[in-house]
């Protein structure tokens, strides 16, 4: 779902700079105040992962593809402030190195993947918690983070449309646009579920008490092998299963094409020979991939030694 320059008009995508301006700085105050080391390495990990689930497009109908937006998943392991930091470097850097969502747009793809996904599928899995609260915790950790996945993307899908009724820059019917974009979300909502799920239940399995929804005691040898195991999975999922995504137009851009504002899908700002996922310089899709990983796991390392706690002195 990320927005490309030139969709939404300058002031809306100035305005909504703003407003992600404003809830990334509250997310590094709750950072600085609520995590721990192996919270901030668990972030790091988790971005790196988000990143390269993202590459990987798989079909939801015909001519029409999805991939995770991983906001519920980050929020479900490290909490929603957390979950905000690391899903916005992913978004931050796929917009600078890979030309994956506009520069101008990144307060929108911000807005719309980090702040809704994130407060949706953080309140949708705290809902589903509740609800199933009889369920064991590693299975009812990986539910209520598959609920709250299910209801993100919509959700986000939904904030678009408003958005674009704000600053949309071709006329189209909103409630057209509305019915484009929200039922074919929903179902990629489906396969958000299934690997949000999928993730947290291996997770709470390999180590238990990790991830923020998993309210059993973590221990420190645990922790270890739950998040290096999210690391290991980030690298795979660059280097190799990217190359297995789809082609077909993702449910924006099927979107935009059924409603009939494809046309202002200009060309990207700034491209680096990483654009495209490496095919304007003809880079391996796995090795840009692999680039992509490290440069966002580096960013979250930076947002997290920004964001840490000072150790105290010795009286």
């Amino acid at each position: 779902m990320h927005v490309p320059d030139h969709v939404i008009d300058p002031g809306t995508s100035i305005a909504t700079a703003v407003v992600a301006g404003a809830v990334l700085t509250q997310a590094v105050r709750h950072a600085r105040a609520e995590a721990t080391r192996e919270r901030l390495v668990l972030a790091a990990a988790t971005s790196g992962f988000v990143f390269a689930a993202q590459m990987v497009n798989y079909p939801v109908a015909s001519g029409t593809s999805g991939h995770l937006i991983g906001a519920a998943l980050a929020a479900a392991l490290v909490g929603p402030w957390l979950g905000f930091l690391a899903v916005t470097a992913v978004l931050a850097v796929q917009a600078v190195l890979f030309a994956d969502g506009g520069i101008t747009a990144l307060g929108v793809n911000v807005l719309l993947m980090a702040g809704v996904g994130t407060l949706v599928g953080w309140g949708g899995a705290r809902l589903v918690e509740r609800l199933a609260h009889r369920v064991p915790p590693g299975a009812r950790a990986a539910l209520a983070a598959a609920g709250g996945a299910l209801l993100s993307v919509p959700a986000a899908a939904l904030a678009f449309v408003v958005l674009y009724a704000i600053g949309g820059t071709a006329g189209v019917g909103i409630g057209e646009l509305a019915g484009a974009m929200v039922p074919v979300h929903g179902v990629i909502g489906l396969g958000e579920a299934l690997v949000t799920g999928a993730v947290v239940a291996l997770v709470a399995a390999l180590a238990p008490g990790l991830a923020v929804l998993d309210r059993r005691e973590a221990g420190g040898a645990a922790a270890r092998s739950g998040t290096l195991a999210l690391g290991v999975a980030a690298v795979v999922t660059a280097g190799g299963l990217s190359a297995l995504a789809v082609g077909t137009p993702d449910g924006l851009e099927w979107a935009a094409q059924r409603v009939g504002f494809d046309h202002t899908f200009g060309a990207a700002l700034l491209e680096t020979p990483f654009a495209d996922y490496g095919q304007v310089a003809s880079i391996p899709g796995g090795v840009a991939g692999l680039v992509g990983v490290a440069a966002v796991v580096a960013l979250v390392g930076v947002l997290a030694l920004t964001s840490r706690r000072p150790s105290p002195t010795a009286a």
